[in-house]
């Protein structure tokens, strides 16, 4: 078995993964759910949303870091805010998986991390307190020093030092020991895939062995509803919240804002093998482009989605034809689902589309981890065989007008090849392929 490709760069594999979702917080008990086509959408008790024109949001429920942790290494992570804490059950999912606890003589040195987390939640009753305190209504103006006064006395330190995007990066590395490169990805919705693409790349030039990779976050507080419904992105729907996220649908109204983490084990063929490693899948390829048009919409003409699809296929050294599913973005809104649908069949050239789905339509979007969680969901569709399906797609839209496996998981017999999209805003694309090991 050769451990490199055929331009002399090592092979990437998956040895493990870990994952804290609205559908649960197991790799196996998550993977059925969504084969059941269950929904993680409910009614927003995060904070209350009684007024806002979105009412309902995908939770993390129940979750504790004692499931993943012993007492002792959760002590040192009591700070944590809320999306690190999930990024640190992931990550210790993935860490065992993949036989690390267990592995004696890892080289630290050789083991980096690379995450796409986002910013975590503000304490918004201090904020706002020290706001509405220091407004003088007269001058029209900020007092600084009355919100200074108030914020010193409302805010404490460690909350807000632990909402800054890289401090989840930090607790991954004092929980791994990992002291190779450390990097954070803030591409927006196409984060997850970008730090899964970088990783792999520092990985084929031998810049190290194992990369810890993935992403975590959580905008599910006032400040991040408010922003994506001024954007007038987020779905309004006024029925059952579990049929809100309707990718593909033509009665789709936009997207819903879910929470969460995944973490992958990236590492080489060649390391992997060497340490009787579990082997999932195998990473083949990475695209990324920009569609350098407008922040908030996408290029009319998909250029920026089509390049980063044939780029990844491209890399992978694999025509479109290999390609057995493709996990799409799928968000919800019009512009995307149509744009993204427009973006496939022109890569595919007139040939056979593969199936599609989007399992936002059951965890709502995770933003910057959307591409990690999704990719989870590819490799075990590799290993099982199985398409996880595209749920309340009821009325077909005749711009988007492929097969979405709608309603209900399929089977997929002689999966070998998938391919998952993840577009941002600021019009960020990036495509990764992964393949059954072979």
């Amino acid at each position: 078995m050769t451990t490199r490709d055929q331009s002399g760069q090592h092979r990437i594999v998956v040895t493990g993964m870990g994952w804290v979702t609205p559908l649960g917080h197991t790799i196996e008990g998550v993977w059925q759910r969504l084969l059941a086509g269950d929904s993680g959408v409910g009614r927003t008790t995060l904070f209350d949303a009684t007024t806002f024109p979105t009412t309902f949001s995908a939770e993390v429920r129940g979750y504790e870091l004692s499931a993943d942790l012993p007492a002792s290494r959760v002590a040192g992570h009591k700070d944590a805010g809320r999306s690190t804490v999930f990024a640190l059950g992931a990550c210790a999912q993935a860490w065992t998986a993949a036989g690390l606890d267990r592995h004696v003589g890892l080289d630290l040195d050789r083991v980096g991390l690379y995450l796409s987390a986002g910013d975590g939640s503000l304490d918004f009753d201090a904020f706002t307190a020290a706001c509405l305190s220091s407004w003088n209504e007269d001058e029209n103006s900020v007092d600084l020093e009355q919100w200074t006064r108030v914020a010193e006395s409302r805010m404490q330190a460690i909350t807000e030092l632990e909402q800054e995007p890289h401090l989840a990066l930090t607790h991954l590395a004092l929980l791994t020991g990992a002291r190779g490169p450390a990097l954070n990805s803030m591409t927006a919705c196409a984060a997850g895939a970008q730090a899964i693409g970088e990783a792999t790349a520092l990985l084929r030039r031998g810049d190290v062995d194992i990369m810890v990779s993935g992403g975590t976050h959580s905008m599910i507080h006032p400040l991040g509803i408010t922003g994506f419904n001024r954007l007038t992105a987020m779905s309004e729907f006024k029925g059952d919240p579990r049929h809100a996220s309707r990718p593909f649908d033509a009665e789709r109204s936009g997207f819903v804002l879910g929470e969460g983490a995944g973490i992958v084990i990236l590492e080489t063929l060649e390391h992997a093998l060497a340490r009787g490693a579990p082997i999932l899948a195998e990473m083949l390829g990475y695209g990324s482009t920009a569609d350098a048009y407008r922040i908030t919409d996408q290029h009319p003409q998909s250029v920026g989605m089509i390049g980063a699809m044939r780029a990844a296929l491209a890399d992978a050294n694999l025509p479109p034809s290999a390609v057995g599913y493709v996990n799409a973005h799928g968000t919800g809104t019009r512009e995307n689902d149509s744009h993204e649908t427009l973006a496939i069949k022109t890569v595919f050239d007139g040939g056979p589309v593969p199936p599609v789905s989007s399992i936002k339509s059951m965890l709502g979007h995770f933003i910057t981890a959307a591409g990690a969680v999704e990719f989870i969901a590819c490799v075990l569709a590799l290993r099982d065989g199985m398409l996880p399906p595209t749920i309340n797609l009821d009325t077909p839209d005749p711009a988007c007008d492929l097969d979405y496996v709608p309603l209900r998981a399929r089977a997929a017999p002689g999966l070998n090849v998938v391919l998952s999209n993840n577009i941002g805003f600021g019009g960020q694309n990036d495509t990764l392929v992964l393949g059954r090991f072979i």
